[in-house]
């Protein structure tokens, strides 16, 4: 594709938008537009184009408060503040969010990079981020076994990423405060692209149990 026909691309995606999806949800949207923000939410989320967050949960306007990041990372508190950091703080001191989850995602870039270093050496501000999933890679390593199956260790840090940006998340003062006063609670998400289906930690818990798709 050039640039202009992508543009246009993007273009006819707007405008179907406005006659489809915005039209079809007119009521929805006026009292998105006309009330104040309510997220019961925070999303802290892959940066991965294939990882579409409002449609995993099947969320509507103004229901989850969304940040997204290479790997789903979240600096401990101190290290490298900046835009997670704030949204961190604002979605949980300003908008009250009762519950976060760190999602991560099947097929992975950041977490391939973390495997191979050397994919990195001309992005050196990628290197440095990544340097925030380097615990998550020394806990996969020791889980590593002679009888893995391929791909296994790639399914092993990304879930070991999930729980170790979880441990980094609580260091943060305003999640921290919330936990102590049992006004918030947090999950570990990993999303298979292809299935579309998604294994869910629920902290304190370091396992990861599949979301069935259908309930008895």
């Amino acid at each position: 594709m050039t640039e202009q026909t992508i543009l246009e691309k993007l273009k006819e995606g707007a405008r179907r938008f406005q006659s489809e999806v915005h039209a079809g949800n007119a009521a929805e949207y006026e009292r998105a537009a006309t009330t104040p923000q309510q997220p019961h939410t925070l999303v802290i989320a892959c940066a991965d184009s294939r990882v579409d967050v409002e449609s995993i949960t099947s969320s509507g306007p103004g229901e989850v408060f969304i940040t997204r990041n290479i790997g789903n990372m979240v600096p401990a508190y101190g290290e490298m503040l900046g835009g997670v950091s704030a949204v961190i703080e604002y979605a949980v001191s300003a908008l009250k969010v009762k519950h976060i989850v760190i999602c991560g995602h099947s097929d992975c870039g950041a977490m391939k990079a973390l495997l191979s270093p050397d994919s990195t050496a001309a992005m050196p501000t990628v290197r440095s981020w990544l340097t925030n999933g380097q615990a998550a890679l020394k806990v996969a390593d020791a889980l590593d076994t002679p009888d893995d199956k391929p791909g296994q260790r790639l399914r092993n840090l990304t879930e070991q990423n999930v729980l170790m940006q979880i441990n980094h998340l609580k260091t943060h003062p305003s999640v921290a405060g919330a936990l102590a006063r049992n006004e918030i609670s947090i999950s570990g998400w990993v999303y298979d692209i292809g299935s579309g289906g998604v294994r869910v930690a629920e902290d304190p818990s370091r396992a990861f149990i599949p979301v069935s798709a259908s309930t008895v």
